[in-house]
């Protein structure tokens, strides 16, 4: 990944945060057929140097065969991201050199793809998956609220994925390369955009820009 200084992000709590924040990654590989990707949600684990990454395919999922070829995969977790329009800049009216760009949040990771078929494995995989979606909600759902005969069949059709991290970067494209009075324009404009999207990126702009 292209990694300018301003953007770049090194602190693994960080890129850990992110991944946990995001959840859904891009789990990219290359088999026979070339190159093939599926979103999944991911749990990261605290484990080893750089943490373990554990989801599940669907068992009639191609890819599964392409990591049986080849295990080696990139894992790419897209944050929040959005379009920056110029005319927020405070250069704008000074000089017109401004052009537009696009703000984002991506963390990739890397490491080879473990298959696991062990049934303890993944209960373990989908409880720990759901727990960490429901737990925080006022009437969560448990794997066990189903019948266990049930889950027994759903167990039997996907196959389990463990990914030990070998490199992880992240960039955080927030308008740091900006001057200040620029910076603060786009935190203005974002804010008077007024969605979720807008919001979360402003508050990055913010958080990464000093301001």
């Amino acid at each position: 990944m292209y990694q300018p200084p301003h953007f770049r992000e090194t602190d693994l709590a960080v890129l850990h945060a992110q991944i946990r924040a995001t959840t859904l990654g891009l789990l990219i590989s290359a088999g026979p057929d070339g190159v093939i990707a599926n979103p999944i949600p991911f749990v990261l684990a605290d484990e080893g140097d750089k943490g373990v990454l554990r989801a599940h395919l669907a068992r009639a999922n191609p890819q599964i065969a392409a990591l049986r070829a080849d295990p080696a995969v990139l894992v790419v977790f897209q944050g929040v991201n959005g379009y920056i329009t110029p005319s927020w800049y405070a250069q704008k009216a000074i000089d017109h050199k401004v052009v537009p760009t696009w703000n984002y949040a991506i963390v990739q990771a890397r490491g080879r793809a473990r298959l696991i078929e062990e049934r303890d494995w993944l209960l373990a995989q989908i409880g720990a998956l759901t727990e960490a979606h429901e737990g925080p909600r006022a009437r969560p759902w448990s794997v066990a609220d189903a019948p266990e005969s049930y889950i027994a069949s759903q167990l039997k059709g996907i196959v389990g994925i463990e990914i030990v991290v070998e490199t992880i970067e992240g960039k955080f494209k927030a308008s740091q390369n900006r001057p200040a009075a620029d910076r603060a324009g786009v935190v203005e404009g974002l804010e008077a955009e007024g969605d979720a999207r807008a919001l979360a990126m402003a508050d990055m702009v913010k958080a990464r820009g000093g301001l």
